[in-house]
């Protein structure tokens, strides 16, 4: 089929045809980085080359296009990567992309139309379960995509592991082979970046049951199947822990201490939870058994309880004093959380001593530092921190996108984070790169399931397509198979790799911070800069494992000095002026 491609590929531009105008299907390697939408061309690539540690997943897509005259019953696999050992099985997950129609886009430069997000696998990560992500259907004229991860095994020896992704449809036969370059050293299971991303157990119960309320039963069960995915991404969902909720200690036991401790089965060993949020309004004995409880397992540490949102919006400054205060007087070994725009506002409004977890949004805490820091004068977040057990948490919200409006820095090129599908890939890669530059040690996400009993037709919501919902609902007439499972979505695998691209900073920094400082900001300069080019990224994070080899005193295979040639880096980046944010 390669040697069609490029006869056919000659002959259209002998004849004067457009480059991808060829008669026939065809496959080819995308990075994780772009998004293969409907009219989205053809490309060249036929192999992909990865890197990554024990114990890291890393992900690739493959494009395939109809042709004139469509491609029906296409399917793929990917049997296993041989090299030192066999990676196989349940450590590589092939998907289906699926498209959701954008009728308003989620800023003034994105595009309506179709775009990639849900994700269906062809056997499913939390049961195992074969799924309808194959025979599939690519239109003529149309591009489609597949989701690749591999997770490489805790135990697999380093060195170079090789496959081949077969891609079989009516008529036509393509592949794309995969290399894997696997470096000695174990990512850790638990993400070093805490999270606190809430699941809303009615949004749950309404897209599974079509109820907001469910049974118990269905609760626990569809809760795990949450939480077991969301730690598989690395991050810590919280749900299903307000005291009234708990019937008693030994169901709670049965069901969320595996997650609390790391000793649910999951392909990263060992993996837990990094929060727990208190929730709801417990009597004083509900209060003192639930904390309790947690201290007896140790949990004490993780737990929070949060004070307000985003005062004076959402909570009065007021009002946040008297619940901080109430707090610190009942349970003062419970830290203390709040959302808040400035951290300015603490000192002001007398917060400082009641605040132990301060979550500041990420466009808010940057003009803060960059205008202190140009005055000479300590930012506010530097006086915080210096304050006892103190935590600077990051988040954004749809005032990233604008809420419906408009920001300008949101231009092709730069802009800020984003979790909206129809943003580039890079936009939701990037917050972990800020948090590693900022210092802050969490990321809170106030929803992941908003919209999710319409996740397949219609996430549009706060102005943004997919503000709040990060999953979809694996119903079994959607996806097949004879269980309901939650999905993940695209936006969900490039938070992975963002926090991913974490650990390999915090571990590089640790013995050289100039460096991963240095790398950090010349893919993210500025909170507002993330580019739209996501191979940064992806070279940025070679760099870093480049950089980790040569620490230790071990070869840098000859594949990564290849890449790296290949991939120039970027050039010197201007100095960046304090600028005054639209509030």
């Amino acid at each position: 089929m390669r040697a069609l491609t490029c006869f056919f590929g000659v002959l259209a531009l002998v004849l004067g045809w457009p480059a991808w105008a060829v008669s026939y299907p065809s496959v080819w390697a995308v990075s994780t980085m772009e998004k293969v939408r409907p009219q989205t061309a053809p490309g060249t690539r036929s192999s992909v080359q990865l890197f990554a540690a024990r114990n890291e997943f890393v992900s690739f897509q493959v494009g395939l296009h109809g042709g004139d005259s469509g491609w029906s019953g296409v399917s793929a696999s990917l049997p296993a990567l041989e090299g030192p050992a066999r990676i196989e099985g349940a450590d590589i997950v092939l998907y289906r992309e699926a498209l959701l129609l954008v009728t308003v886009p989620s800023t003034q430069h994105s595009e309506a139309g179709w775009w990639p997000d849900g994700l269906v696998p062809d056997v499913d990560e939390t049961l195992g379960e074969k799924r309808q992500a194959f025979p599939m259907d690519v239109p003529a004229r149309e591009s489609r995509a597949l989701w690749v991860d591999v997770h490489v095994p805790i135990d697999a020896p380093p060195g170079e592991y090789r496959g081949t992704v077969e891609v079989v449809g009516m008529g036509y036969r393509a592949q794309v082979d995969v290399s894997l370059t696997v470096v000695d050293w174990v990512m850790p299971s638990t993400s070093s970046l805490r999270t606190n991303f809430l699941l809303w157990t009615p949004a749950v119960c309404k897209a599974f049951t079509g109820q907001r309320e469910c049974s118990r039963e269905d609760q626990l069960r569809l809760l795990s199947y949450f939480h077991k995915l969301g730690l598989e991404h690395r991050i810590t969902l919280s749900s299903h822990f307000d005291t009234h909720e708990i019937p008693d200690w030994t169901t709670f036991e049965t069901w969320w201490d595996p997650f609390l401790w790391g000793t649910a089965p999951l392909r990263l060993p060992g993996a837990r939870m990094t929060s727990v949020q208190f929730l709801g309004q417990p009597t004083p004995a509900q209060r003192a058994d639930y904390l309790a409880q947690l201290g007896a397992r140790g949990l004490l540490p993780l737990s929070f309880t949060v004070v307000g949102d985003e005062p004076p919006w959402h909570s009065s400054f007021e009002e946040v004093r008297a619940r901080a205060t109430l707090s610190r007087q009942l349970t003062p070994q419970l830290r203390t959380m709040l959302t808040i725009y400035s951290l300015e506002d603490l000192e002001r409004w007398g917060l400082s001593d009641l605040i132990d977890i301060a979550v500041v949004m990420v466009d808010s805490i940057f003009s803060t530092r960059v205008l202190s820091e140009r005055a000479g004068t300590p930012s506010p977040y530097e006086a915080f921190l210096r304050r006892p057990n103190r935590e600077l948490w990051l988040y954004q919200s749809c005032y990233n996108h604008g809420c419906g409006g408009s920001r300008p820095e949101n231009v092709p090129g730069q802009g800020w984070p984003s979790y909206m599908m129809d943003r580039p890939a890079a936009k939701a890669r990037a917050l972990e790169w800020i948090s590693f530059q900022m210092g802050a040690t969490g990321e809170l996400y106030y929803q992941v399931a908003e919209m999710l009993s319409t996740a397949w037709t219609n996430q549009y919501t706060y102005g943004g397509n997919g503000d709040g919902t990060l999953f979809y609902p694996g119903t079994v007439p959607v996806i097949g198979g004879t269980v309901d499972v939650p999905l993940p979505s695209l936006r969900l695998k490039l938070i992975r790799q963002g926090l991913q691209d974490y650990e390999w900073l915090k571990r590089v920094g640790e013995a050289d911070p100039a460096f991963a400082h240095e790398v950090a900001r010349e893919v993210v300069p500025a909170p507002w800069r993330v580019p739209d080019d996501g191979e940064l990224f992806e070279r940025a994070r070679v760099r870093l494992i480049q950089r980790y080899l040569l620490m230790i005193g071990a070869e840098v295979p000859e594949a990564m000095d290849t890449y790296l040639s290949e991939h120039p880096g970027l050039p010197s980046r201007d100095v960046i002026e304090p600028v005054r944010l639209e509030q």
